[in-house]
């Protein structure tokens, strides 16, 4: 990050690198950015203390049995939806806010203990209170691609390779629909630990959840190996270069539910995408570099998906929490204040 707060390649490449490996030695990243390892950690470290950028652990819920994702759709009474999506990121259960326009006004993701406490938070205590004029919610049954898997295409091709190779296998590839993962109070540890910082070297994380250094190493290694846990790397898309942000809601005949999926998630525009229940079987977040890409988009490639009945795009307009982390946005003075 250079003086005065602006983002340059270098800052650039080195998220880049992050993202496609959460834990890559710092000289790796050095080697492959083209910079001293000195300068590629200081750049990282400004970006960090400027909220814009965090490695974090995050474990998958579902593959864990740790709680049922879902996705919600609020619309709000006028002039309230910021106040709502500020009150709903206060909630520990939030892991995904943001304010959109379109057909919703904010969507968030909840986690819940399994899908029978959808009702408590959504009927029972709707976030937002009387400021919600109506809600829809969708429960993840499966995830084909995660934020963490997305490659944002800054680096080369060779660069992409070799972070990846480094970095733990897909977390989709680890998945199965056995019985979820049964995890000791350790592994918990390790977990929560990471999720401060998902950096952490293992000798200070061995302190901080009371082991030695090579259990602490082998335990992370073995929830890496199992689907459990993966690297997040926290940073906005126009940071990586991308301007426009959005969700994308279809609703997909359900024997080409899988087809439709497949195709999407391998999409490089494609950040998140999971199946749901709901009106909307197939959710998405995309990242286009400039707006106008959007309608080609939209008619070419959500178009040529096999079984698509509808579609519905909700452009973000301001996101305040990703993977249960506040957003540098969430940080400033309320847009509608």
């Amino acid at each position: 990050m250079q003086e005065g707060g602006q983002i340059d390649e270098l800052d650039r490449a080195i998220v880049a690198a992050l993202q496609l490996n959460g834990r890559a030695p710092w000289s790796l990243i050095a080697r492959l950015v083209g910079a001293s390892e000195s300068t590629v950690v200081r750049r990282a470290g400004l970006l960090g203390d400027s909220g814009l950028l965090k490695v974090i652990g995050v474990a998958d819920v579902l593959r864990c049995g740790l709680g049922v994702p879902v996705l919600s759709r609020l619309r709000c009474r006028p002039g309230t939806t910021y106040d709502v999506a500020a009150a709903i990121a206060g909630r520990p259960q939030a892991r995904f806010v943001t304010v959109v326009s379109g057909s919703a006004d904010c969507v968030a993701e909840f986690v819940v203990p399994s899908h029978t406490d959808i009702g408590r938070i959504m009927v029972a205590d709707v976030p937002g209170g009387d400021r919600v004029t109506e809600s829809e919610t969708h429960a993840v049954m499966r995830t084909f691609v995660s934020n963490h898997d997305w490659n944002p295409g800054v680096l080369d091709e060779r660069a992409t390779a070799e972070l990846r190779d480094a970095a733990e296998p897909p977390f989709e590839d680890c998945l199965g629909e056995g019985t979820p993962e049964r995890l000791d109070a350790l592994e918990l540890a390790i977990i929560q630990a990471l999720g401060e910082d998902g950096r952490m070297p293992y000798k200070t994380l061995a302190r901080a959840v009371g082991s030695s250094e090579s259990t602490a190493k082998r335990r992370v290694e073995s929830l890496v190996r199992r689907g459990c846990l993966r690297f997040r790397t926290l940073a906005e898309p126009e940071v990586l270069g991308y301007a426009v942000e959005f969700m994308l809601w279809l609703e997909v005949e359900p024997g080409l539910l899988e087809r439709a999926g497949q195709q999407l998630a391998a999409h490089p525009s494609t950040r998140y995408l999971s199946a749901t229940t709901g009106r909307f079987n197939l959710v998405a977040q995309v990242a286009l570099r400039h707006y106008g890409g959007l309608f080609r988009y939209l008619t070419g490639d959500v178009g040529s998906l096999p079984g698509l009945r509808a579609a519905d795009v909700t452009l973000q307009l301001t996101t305040l929490k990703r993977a249960w982390a506040p957003t540098p946005a969430a940080r400033t003075e309320n847009p509608a204040s």
